[in-house]
């Protein structure tokens, strides 16, 4: 039998918004994932976005399209990293290490 905490811990994130965007004082690229109704904030750090894209140099287009590329295996560690910490935050920093 299941029980709704066994159901909880299973769930995964989804990722229905394709959006994603830039942010340059951070260097980093945020995207969203949701939980249920829940709206969880994710951080791609520039140096694990060059990991999957050497050639990335620091410019925003750049590193949107290593993001693009890497979409998939970025959603599976964000999905990773949120099932192995449900805190209260809504906020997740994926960094290079994390791949």
């Amino acid at each position: 039998m299941t029980t709704s905490a066994d159901q909880t811990k299973s769930m995964t994130l989804n990722f229905p918004n394709q959006s994603r965007s830039f942010d340059a004082a951070r260097n980093r690229v945020r995207f969203w994932g949701y939980d249920r109704a829940i709206e969880i904030s994710f951080f791609v750090e520039a140096e694990a976005l060059q990991k999957f894209s050497p050639e990335t140099c620091g410019t925003e287009a750049r590193f949107l399209e290593a993001f693009d590329g890497a979409r998939e295996r970025i959603h599976r560690v964000a999905d990773k990293v949120y099932s192995n910490d449900r805190t209260s935050t809504y906020a997740y920093s994926l960094a290079a290490e994390d791949f």
